[in-house]
């Protein structure tokens, strides 16, 4: 029984964690919709018992997320070999913060999601009693006046939402380890995808995406998931999984598996039209900056350029004119559609400041960069060609 660990992530892709049905020999992993089990005696069963607890599908999914991060697990170790999914990504984000008891201390990058940022500010903080600390961690060497010997847990994002920053996540594991061996490296990679960025392989022990996004990629599941390579800290999760209750249910698992099985071709093509655009961008005469990993430009490219096999399908840009004149483009696009949300197959624009980040104080937004002439782009796999012309003529 293999998970395909050693494989190509092209392979692993399509076939990771995938067993052929034994009883119909059903290439495609089944939807188990069954909520219980009958058991032989009480007590006694097939390793089934309760949704809640088990499910054949959704182990099939956290098997192909371990395939795809590389956690090295078996399914000795954990039934979804260290992958382990819920029911959206917010969920998958407070399960990790569950591993850390109240009152603990935690770093967080300054450039965060707006979820993230209102589910620590808002609930975490003042409920669980979470002292939070927040730095730009583009500069690793600020670990040391953010972090203490007790803090439990650091948390980072690598590309950054919208601004696109990059972390050196193997500077911060080896920074943070010096700090505190025993601290918790997580990281939110939902803008690289497992195609272009596996934390796991620069020391860092969770890896956490909104399956929302790129996993699925057909913007039609909501989900998260988390993959480590530790063990114990799967053991953890899948008991956070289990007692709050927040799992996928089975059809969306079969969802993400039929999304995943095409990520490396979505993701690859959404790379090379982005960074076409990006370049595009950059010389028009109504940008005033392009912020894309790919450019020689962007502040951390080399960096990128190392730990990346490719620059994300996010682009984010500054149009001359301030508000009014974002405004008018996000207004005029026809092919580009202005919604929230990102990686899925269909091209989407949006304004930052008043869509997906308006939970962050305007004080916030302007320290972190985030203007109200900020645009993002979450660049599909139409033709490159026609996605130019639409925004050029958006721009015009």
């Amino acid at each position: 029984m293999s998970d395909h660990h050693q494989a190509r992530l092209a392979t692993r892709a399509v076939h990771g964690g995938q067993d052929i049905e034994p009883t119909t020999g059903a290439v495609m992993p089944p939807v188990f919709l069954s909520t219980t089990y009958a058991q032989r005696s009480p007590g006694v069963h097939q390793g089934f018992d309760y949704i809640r607890a088990q499910n054949p599908t959704r182990y099939a999914l956290e098997r192909a997320i371990a395939a795809l991060e590389g956690t090295g697990l078996s399914r000795d170790d954990d039934p979804g070999c260290g992958g382990i999914v819920f029911a959206s990504g917010l969920a998958s984000i407070g399960a990790v913060f569950d591993l850390i008891p109240a009152g603990s201390h935690a770093v967080v990058m300054d450039d965060l999601y707006g979820g993230t940022h209102r589910l620590l500010s808002r609930i975490r903080g003042p409920v669980q009693n979470l002292r939070v600390t927040t730095a730009d961690l583009t500069d690793a060497g600020r670990l040391g006046d953010a972090m203490t010997a007790e803090t439990r847990l650091v948390w980072v994002e690598t590309p950054t939402n919208p601004t696109l920053k990059i972390v050196d996540l193997a500077e911060v594991a080896r920074r943070a380890r010096d700090i505190n061996p025993e601290v918790i490296l997580g990281c939110d990679s939902t803008f690289a995808s497992p195609v272009n960025q596996r934390p796991l392989e620069h020391g860092f022990d969770l890896v956490m995406h909104s399956a929302t996004k790129y996993l699925g990629g057909h913007s039609d599941v909501l989900a998260g998931a988390l993959a480590t390579n530790r063990a114990d800290l799967a053991e953890r999760l899948r008991f956070v999984q289990f007692a709050a209750g927040a799992v996928l249910g089975p059809f969306d698992c079969y969802l993400l598996l039929r999304g995943i099985k095409t990520l490396d071709v979505r993701v690859r093509r959404q790379n090379e039209s982005a960074l076409a655009i990006a370049r595009w961008l950059e010389a028009h005469p109504k940008v005033e900056r392009v912020l894309y990993p790919g450019l020689e430009s962007h502040p951390q490219h080399a960096l990128a350029a190392r730990q990346m096999d490719g620059f994300t399908g996010i682009v984010t840009f500054f149009v001359a004119g301030g508000l009014d004149a974002a405004k008018r483009t996000l207004e005029r696009v026809r092919l580009f559609a202005l919604a929230e949300s990102l990686g899925g197959v269909e091209s989407l624009i949006e304004h930052p400041a008043i869509m997906t980040h308006a939970s962050i104080s305007a004080e916030q937004r302007a320290e972190l960069g985030i203007t109200d002439s900020l645009i993002r782009l979450s660049v599909g796999v139409e033709a490159v060609e026609d996605l130019i012309a639409d925004l050029d003529q958006a721009l015009a």
